[in-house]
């Protein structure tokens, strides 16, 4: 039984856009803590200030708030660990390796980055399995205290005790690792700034983080973690290393896969509600799929999680559950999100009244998929096609095509009465022994320059009459 005292981090480096990865663990911290009425911490890790792509992770905060995941303690709203941001919390860590100095639980490494290799390839050609042999473990201390006069560049080494520890994980249970198999593991780097490894558990004991959320690709790292847990006399949290979401042919995600980073999806005219969903249900089954933030919470049960490493991004899945949403949108909400998309490409719209747009969109929204898909659907009515005889004939068979506009044209009077209009094409067409069907596709083709859409009713009142005239007699 998971304890009431629940408290998860999302701990994203602000050195790329946040991507699909990134966001799946952010909404399950969120949802776990959620369910169990816990605390939802942000904890930037921006420790790696030459690759800072996002000082101070004001897009990552962003992003969150656009997909409702909101947390609890974090830069911006505070908490009782402040601050949140790893580039101001160096006297933090310093303090905590000093204690680990006091222990006799680190010490210096003096290896350089070339030596390192060089042992590593030696040891992969001898067969073996390639780990720090301890050199600097063995040194004097007349030895170590030369390499000091000398200013050789050093970085402290945690010693990884040579037994058998255990962790639990929410979907693998037990989890058994030999550290006999492990190398002792830096905790900072030659320039005095502390590892990612080191940095994080320290941060993870303070702010006493129950229930470690991450990726898969992180389990590799979870025995050293739990060796400074115990070095630093704090109990170990339960993990749960989610699996790596992947494209279609079972590689991880890369830039190359649209959906990748969270921004693509959001400049693909993706709603946040149906992202998160989407997130929520890939890999799982559930009976109802189109869920709120407070459904999904309630409704998936953390305590028999199911393993797996990895898990298919499917792009049409979350394109169905984007539809879903918009379909359940109001009119006038799906109107203001569309606005941006329209506007873009179509500059006039700015000056419609937003009555008129809300009527428009209200013509497609069961043809839409996502938002910017109202760019498509809706050009019909600020794009006047470009037609001729020789793009109808593309659809209409030569044999019937004069016949279908001479048709057209004499009944073009009544398009002020679009139903009146579309009665007296069928007689006509009948009585000259044409299909009413190629009658109409020709009526379409020349108010939409597409064979497919709108009904023809519905695009004369929503162009106007004038409009659909001049359509119409732009081909003879």
């Amino acid at each position: 039984m998971i304890s009431s005292s629940v408290r998860v981090r999302f701990a994203p480096s602000p050195t790329g856009l946040m991507h699909l990865g990134s966001a799946r663990l952010a909404l399950f911290n969120y949802l776990f803590a959620k369910h169990y009425n816990g605390t939802f911490i942000l904890r930037i890790e921006d420790t790696d200030l030459e690759r800072n792509f996002d000082p101070g992770g004001a897009i990552i905060i962003e992003d969150l708030g656009w997909l409702n995941l909101n947390y609890q303690e974090g830069p911006g709203v505070g908490g009782p660990d402040a601050p949140y941001l790893q580039s101001q919390r160096g006297a933090i860590y310093q303090e905590k390796l000093t204690e680990l100095i006091n222990k006799n639980l680190v010490y210096r490494c003096f290896c350089s980055v070339e030596e390192l290799e060089h042992k590593r390839t030696r040891q992969i050609a001898l067969k073996q399995p390639p780990r720090y042999d301890r050199t600097c473990l063995k040194r004097s201390p007349v030895e170590i205290e030369q390499l000091m006069i000398d200013n050789k560049p050093f970085v402290w080494r945690c010693k990884v005790p040579h037994e058998t520890i255990q962790i639990h994980d929410l979907a693998r249970g037990f989890v058994s690792f030999d550290l006999a198999n492990f190398s002792d593991f830096p905790l900072t780097r030659e320039d005095g700034s502390f590892t990612f490894l080191f940095v994080n558990c320290v941060d993870d004991i303070l702010m006493r983080i129950s229930h470690v959320i991450r990726g898969e690709d992180h389990l590799s790292n979870t025995a050293n973690q739990v060796v400074l847990y115990k070095a630093l006399s704090f109990s170990v949290p339960t993990f749960w290393h989610m699996p790596i979401i992947c494209n279609s042919e079972g590689k991880k995600l890369s830039k190359r896969d649209f959906g990748f980073s969270l921004r693509d999806l959001r400049n693909g005219g993706y709603l946040p509600e149906a992202i998160c969903n989407y997130l929520a249900i890939i890999g799982a089954s559930f009976e109802q799929e189109i869920m709120q933030l407070d459904e999904l919470a309630q409704v998936i049960n953390f305590e028999k999680m199911h393993t797996t490493s990895t898990i298919k991004y499917d792009l049409e899945k979350l394109r169905w559950v984007n539809h879903q949403w918009i379909v359940r949108l109001p009119i006038a909400e799906l109107t203001k999100q569309t606005l941006p998309f329209l506007h873009a490409i179509y500059p006039e719209s700015a000056q419609i009244e937003i009555a008129t747009i809300e009527k428009l969109v209200a013509s497609v929204k069961d043809e839409i998929h996502t938002l910017k898909d109202i760019e498509q659907v809706l050009q019909f009515y600020f794009v006047a096609p470009i037609s001729t005889r020789e793009k109808l004939l593309e659809h209409v068979p030569e044999n019937y095509l004069n016949d279908c506009l001479r048709i057209i044209h004499e009944q073009i009077k009544l398009l002020n009465s679009p139903h009146e209009f579309m009665v007296q094409l069928k007689y006509a067409a009948q009585q000259h022994g044409i299909p009413p069907k190629i009658v109409f596709m020709t009526v379409r083709l020349l108010l939409s320059g597409t064979a497919h859409g709108h009904g023809i009713n519905d695009m004369i009142e929503l162009i106007g009459t004038e409009k659909a005239t001049q359509r119409i007699n732009a081909v003879k």
